[in-house]
């Protein structure tokens, strides 16, 4: 069975997005992200997300900016199949697109019985959240950016009952991030 595990990056105080959905604040933009970036989406054949996910995702890597940013990034978000969570169906623009609208647990599900490499979710916390409940998530990958923001919204909002983690790995990377690996 494929894997899916959760990529995010938060702040020390425990936000993965300031106010108005601020990111601003990533320590990202560096030769050793972009290395373990590499290294991580090749373990990877899908990508899953919630819809305000999706359209950050869409509106930056197949353009000219998120091209000069990280083709090889680019390239690759552009070839991997992304899932897509909804409450509302759309039609992509961008290729290799599945909307999932409805019976979300159930579809996930299925997408994990599939053959394949790992499945990535990336950022969608209410996504996370409501697939952590169903048990769905397998790892939590949480990238600790050494900033302070005060103000956000909290990694696992909206979680309903308590979870307890059991850390995996942890590496600490040159610019002062630390990657924590967990499972349930």
């Amino acid at each position: 069975m494929r894997k899916i595990f959760l990529f995010m990056m938060v702040t020390l105080d425990g936000y993965f997005e300031g106010e108005d959905r601020d990111i601003s604040w990533h320590n990202a933009g560096n030769k050793e992200f972009e290395d373990f970036a590499h290294e991580q989406n090749n373990s990877m054949d899908t990508i899953l997300f919630g819809k305000r996910t999706y359209d950050l995702m869409a509106s930056f890597w197949p353009t000219a900016e998120g091209r000069g940013a990280d083709k090889a990034t680019a390239d690759w978000m552009d070839a991997a199949r992304k899932v897509v969570v909804s409450s509302e169906p759309f039609v992509s623009t961008w290729q290799n697109v599945t909307v999932i609208s409805e019976n979300v647990a159930d579809e996930i599900r299925k997408i994990k019985q599939e053959p394949g490499t790992d499945i990535a979710l990336l950022g969608s916390n209410m996504l996370c959240v409501s697939l952590m409940e169903e048990g769905l998530v397998d790892e939590f990958r949480i990238m600790v950016n050494p900033v302070a923001i005060g103000k956000g919204t909290q990694l696992f909002a909206g979680l309903k009952k308590r979870m307890n983690f059991k850390l995996g790995d942890t590496r600490k990377f040159e610019s002062g991030n630390i990657l924590n690996t967990y499972t349930l």
